[in-house]
């Protein structure tokens, strides 16, 4: 079974839930998100009595690293462990994964592989459990997983909402890109924490920015105008943004919320990411939390022989194009 890759084309992430909320500290977001053509395989069977579980890098696979996780904490093997609970009885079976998608880029690759693992245990034992249900199991595991739960179809592209559980498939637009692959992750829960203090700061600056006005338009005899709204989710702007696209990805029209934050926890991006931009004159945008970029462009192979020449010199990174499905 494939388990592909996603590009979050765009992604608005909200302040953390409060502490009274049911998931504390938890970021609510809206995301334009679609799978590409790079993808993991998994491959089941059944077995006799206790699971195995292989983990391998597939020949020509982009950015190989080691394999230096335990099996048990796979996001494939989460998600086994986790039917299997909600089921109430063993699913034994004999699982070999060949990874191409690259660990901590932001491209979902465990997320897509835990999807894989509860569609292919559902067929397998004919379990009466439908994609929602999945959705539902996969949601424990991470936030990406509902959108990858598709039953007998390949994902499409979707807004996803909340913390990933909402997915509302759209008709997407079609092209390709290149995708940069550093050889350096970043860690998710980082890049929020990073997230947390950036929107923060922007709200304290706009505050300040706002009540010198308000003083000035006061002393003026005017009012004092409306209090700036602190930052937040923006699902009107995603689907606006969406819908500007028209039928062909417009790389003038994507953003993600997370990218000044990737940029503290790992500086290195903003050198490549301008670096990308002075040789292609394209934008080199974030996926996810990062690390891996990727620039929309209709002229894939002249921009992928462009990225070549940047990502050379760095020990470990590597630049494909990739379509968008």
């Amino acid at each position: 079974m494939h388990a592909p890759a996603k590009l979050n084309l765009i992604l608005s992430v909200g302040p953390p839930n409060p502490p009274e909320d049911a998931h504390p500290g938890w970021h609510p977001i809206c995301t334009w998100m679609a799978p590409i053509d790079l993808a993991d395989d998994l491959e089941l069977a059944r077995a006799e009595e206790a699971s195995t579980h292989t983990i391998e890098w597939a020949t020509g696979a982009p950015r190989p690293t080691p394999i230096d996780w335990p099996t048990e904490t796979d996001l494939a093997v989460r998600a086994h462990r986790a039917l299997e609970a909600h089921v109430g009885m063993p699913l034994p079976v004999r699982m070999h994964l060949r990874k191409r998608i690259p660990v901590g880029g932001g491209l979902g690759g465990g997320s897509s592989d835990a999807a894989a693992m509860l569609l292919a245990l559902r067929d397998l034992y004919q379990l009466d459990l439908d994609d929602a249900a999945l959705a539902a199991i996969g949601a424990t595991l991470g936030a990406d997983v509902a959108f990858f739960c598709r039953g007998k179809r390949e994902p499409s592209q979707a807004i996803v909402e909340g913390l990933g559980e909402r997915v509302e498939r759209v008709s997407g637009v079609g092209g390709r890109v290149v995708l940069v692959i550093p050889p350096w992750p970043c860690a998710t829960p980082a890049v929020y924490r990073a997230f947390d203090a950036v929107i923060a700061e922007a709200d304290r600056r706009r505050r300040i920015e706002w009540e010198v006005e308000a003083q000035s338009r006061e002393t003026r005899g005017e009012h004092r105008g409306r209090e700036p709204l602190p930052h937040r989710v923006r699902p009107d702007l995603v689907r606006s943004r969406l819908e500007a696209c028209g039928s062909r990805v417009d790389g003038t029209k994507l953003f993600n919320d997370l990218w000044p934050a990737a940029c503290a926890v790992e500086p290195r991006l903003a050198d490549l990411a301008t670096s990308l931009r002075r040789v292609t004159r394209e934008d080199a945008h974030l996926t996810g939390s990062g690390s891996c970029l990727f620039i929309a462009t209709s002229k894939p192979e002249k921009t992928l022989e462009q990225c070549l020449r940047v990502v050379a010199p760095i020990e470990g990174a590597a630049a494909i194009i990739c379509a968008l499905n």
